[in-house]
């Protein structure tokens, strides 16, 4: 294992320290229980989101606290879910006496964990309302989870909800909104390498000089199957299929295209996959409206790539392109 860490168990907390210091004019850092927030105040009432997850997937989700997106994100261990603790401590922090809207991807531990943060802030008088993403196309039920998993549209759900709570709408409709964004997109992954956790020491699993996994989770969980490693062209078709032929996407369908790279997959390559992708999407006679493209939701440093397709309407598309400004995404202000 090779790592530009100093200890395992500091791991975390010496890269928040950092990024607290990288981007003193855009967030805070809480040490105990561990949660990040906006630097600026508190917006009152402003509908406060709230995302977290396991550490190993930056910039999600700290990254992505700042104007425009989240007010609050909740770092776990590495590939290990946040604790209700910190989770209710940050919905607490960031509350505006609008509520609070849970954004959660689909595992196990991160449901049950929010459930309980959900609860406990309720009974403290806080309106909580959750989004749960879970537009993984590759498999209904993994090791993580039951039911698909949430990965790249949970990007898309923070910033098209930040934006239309920027504006000031009420926590049921960001709510609903949120579900809506969820409900109509979708995602796929492919792995070129393992990645490895530092408290393990060794990769999550083996994969062949001349092999891919097909379907990977974000947490190296296995996909659909395994394959032999073919040209970007040929993997994009791969992604992009089974997103199309799960979701009755119709001609003339504004959609937004991103593809995410999962932590060890240079721009030069993701800009490759992104011709093709876009190239398959308008053959279906899909205009694509809004495009992203970069390492977005990662794998700590697995080589591979995922696809979202997201079906877009006029609201999504207005909070979409309203001013952001977070340390991994930012544009319009």
């Amino acid at each position: 294992m090779k790592k530009l860490i100093n200890a395992p168990d500091d791991l975390v907390d010496e890269a928040l320290e950092g990024m607290a210091l990288a981007h003193a004019e855009l967030l805070r850092v809480n040490a105990a229980p561990r949660f990040v927030t906006r630097a600026e105040a508190k917006g009152k009432g402003k509908v406060a989101l709230l995302s977290g997850g396991g550490s190993g997937h930056e910039p999600l989700h700290a990254g992505f606290v700042g104007r425009g997106m989240l007010d609050a994100a909740c770092p776990g261990a590495v590939f290990t879910s946040p604790t209700p603790d910190q989770i209710f401590e940050a919905t607490r922090a960031v509350d505006g006496d609008a509520g609070v809207l849970h954004i959660i991807k689909n595992y196990t531990g991160d449901v049950m964990n929010f459930e309980m943060a959900a609860e406990l802030a309720r009974e403290a008088g806080i309106p909580v309302e959750g989004v749960l993403v879970n537009d993984d196309v590759a498999v209904e039920d993994s090791l993580y989870t039951a039911g698909r998993r949430g990965v790249g549209t949970t990007v898309l759900v923070e910033k098209i909800c930040g934006g239309a709570a920027e504006a000031g709408r009420p926590l049921e409709e960001v709510a609903a909104l949120g579900r809506r964004v969820n409900a109509r997109g979708r995602s796929m992954g492919v792995a070129l390498s393992a990645c490895t956790v530092p408290h393990a020491g060794k990769p999550s699993f083996e994969l062949g000089p001349g092999e891919m996994e097909v379907g990977i989770g974000i947490h190296g969980e296995p996909g659909r199957r395994r394959a032999k490693l073919e040209p970007a062209d040929r993997v994009a078709e791969i992604l992009m299929q089974p997103i199309l032929d799960d979701l009755p996407f119709e001609p003339g369908d504004d959609v937004l295209l991103f593809v995410n790279g999962m932590g060890g997959t240079p721009l030069l390559e993701l800009y490759v996959v992104y011709r093709k992708a876009r190239a398959i999407a308008q053959g279906r006679g899909l205009n694509v409206a809004r495009s992203l493209v970069g390492s977005y939701v990662t794998s700590l440093e697995m080589a591979g790539a995922s696809a979202t397709l997201l079906k877009l309407d006029d609201e999504m598309l207005r909070w979409w392109d309203a001013p952001v400004h977070t340390p991994a995404l930012r544009w319009g202000t």
